[in-house]
């Protein structure tokens, strides 16, 4: 998920707003203030909200904790959510169909997203966006009318063109392909910068590796993923060669040693 804005009559108010949109703790999620808000001068004139910028860690899925919904997922929910989404299609000025999807949330497991839509139609492309940040943003926009006209948090996924699929499947190939090459290569290998979603996939995908691990740097759009192998344990010095006399051994080649000489090993 890309970086989100929140905002609040406080801070606080605004963190806390995040937090619950989240479903996750205070540890889980990178925040930034925007701004403090100003109260405003007589009658309140001139105030301004708080606002915050709010990154979901990628710890909060790869230590296995999941966002938790406010409510059950219900047939009014995924009927508000289609309705909506029709809606906000009608709006942009985009022609497609709306079809019930299977697909992974923000956590990067296959079939973890309660509600999915995959948009099918013609030139889609606009509706994809560059790595696919307007469909990003279209989603995090239904989110929250959903959200507020339902009083739940669902981690709606939307799609088009089976564009998240594909790309889904294409970072995990990535990933595994990469992987080997580290590991054959023993150098770390940096893949392109992604959003904090596609480098989650990749994480998940290499989490139980035995010859790499993986970790994510830089900041903001240029964050990246580089798959690093693991150090293999350092080899005992087991030498055994010809001994003599239990603690010392004869070189092979003696030609200017006596037979009795022995040189102790070192």
């Amino acid at each position: 998920m890309e970086n989100l804005e929140v905002s609040g009559k406080t801070v606080d108010e605004a963190i806390t707003k995040a937090l619950k949109q989240f479903g996750v703790e205070r540890e889980d999620v990178n925040i930034t203030i925007l701004s403090g808000g100003k109260s405003g001068g007589l009658f309140g004139l001139g105030s301004e909200d708080a606002r915050i910028s709010v990154e979901l860690l990628e710890s909060a899925s790869l230590g296995n904790k999941a966002p938790e919904p406010v409510a059950p997922t219900s047939e009014a929910v995924v009927t508000c959510a289609r309705e909506t989404l029709e809606e906000l299609l009608k709006m942009m000025g985009v022609e497609g169909k709306i079809v019930p999807g299977t697909y992974p949330d923000e956590s990067g497991e296959p079939n973890s997203a309660p509600i999915a839509f995959n948009i099918e139609g013609n030139d889609l492309g606009i509706l994809i966006g560059r790595r696919g940040q307007t469909l990003s943003s279209l989603q995090y926009i239904l989110r929250l009318i959903v959200g507020r006209k339902t009083n739940t948090w669902l981690p709606i996924v939307i799609d088009a063109e089976s564009y998240k699929q594909r790309r889904y499947e294409a970072l995990q190939a990535l990933a595994h392909r990469m992987a080997e090459t580290v590991k054959s290569k023993g150098t770390p290998f940096t893949l392109e910068p992604m959003p904090p979603y596609e480098r989650r996939i990749v994480h998940m995908a290499l989490a139980n590796h035995s010859a790499v691990f993986t970790e994510s740097i830089g900041e903001g759009e240029s964050r990246k993923v580089v798959i690093k192998p693991k150090k293999p344990a350092t080899p005992r010095n087991n030498f055994s060669g010809p001994r003599n006399n239990g603690n010392s051994y004869r070189p092979r080649n003696n030609s200017t040693l006596n037979q009795d000489d022995n040189y102790n090993r070192w």
